[in-house]
């Protein structure tokens, strides 16, 4: 997704949690390849850690244009063991740090009057989880802050959209695609197949280009034709 955007000619600032190496690894990549990248470290799981971080962002590039909130957790676990610290994780990180960004970054889009706040949501926020009914519901609940901020954005030159993520084949899901229930969802999919972070990132780049600019307010499902069944 990130060199995605990188071709494109955009700047691209790398936020990651405890991953340093693979966002050191990727800002060379793509300064290697002649645009311009930089990483930082955010705690997601904070409002704080949110806030401490923006300085960071923005000392090298500036005030961001694009913002995608790509950052997230998951856990597979029985609805009845969910504790009430496992819910307010998911909710922290999954919905109330994109929330939080799109706070801090869309005064400047509104006084440029372009930008794009792009929200990575889930399949799992449209039809609800099984063993992760806590990811669920914060994926879910970021389908609403993106409908909530495109009404308020939208007059403002700024769009904000989601994009929805059927079976990718990612770290973080690779657990679940590796069970029989996982490899049953596949074979139950049109594509017979799991989708690649390459076609997630494709999605997102269109909405972050100017071809996008009568996208409103939507949801785009990346998900293999999972709702033709």
């Amino acid at each position: 997704m990130t060199l995605a955007l990188a071709n494109n000619s955009q700047r691209v600032i790398i936020g990651y949690s405890s991953s340093q190496a693979s966002a050191e690894a990727l800002s060379s990549e793509i300064n290697a390849a002649g645009y311009e990248a930089t990483h930082v470290r955010t705690d997601f799981g904070s409002r704080g850690g949110v806030d401490s971080s923006w300085p960071a962002i923005t000392a090298e590039f500036g005030n961001p244009d694009i913002v995608v909130n790509n950052a997230a957790i998951a856990q597979e676990k029985d609805y009845l063991s969910v504790t009430e610290d496992d819910f307010e994780t998911m909710m922290r990180v999954n919905c109330h740090a994109p929330l939080r960004l799109a706070q801090l970054a869309l005064p400047s889009m509104y006084e440029k009057r372009w930008g794009r706040i792009i929200n990575i949501s889930s399949i799992g926020g449209q039809v609800g989880g099984i063993n992760q009914i806590h990811y669920a519901a914060s994926k879910s609940a970021l389908i609403s802050v993106t409908r909530s901020l495109a009404r308020l954005s939208a007059e403002r030159g700024v769009t904000v959209n989601a994009v929805a993520p059927g079976l990718v084949a990612t770290a973080m899901s690779s657990a679940e695609l590796s069970t029989p229930a996982g490899k049953a969802k596949i074979e139950a999919l049109p594509t017979k197949r799991s989708g690649t972070p390459e076609e997630i990132a494709a999605a997102v780049a269109f909405l972050a280009s100017e071809k996008s600019s009568y996208v409103v307010g939507q949801t785009i499902n990346v998900n293999g034709g999972a709702f033709l069944g």
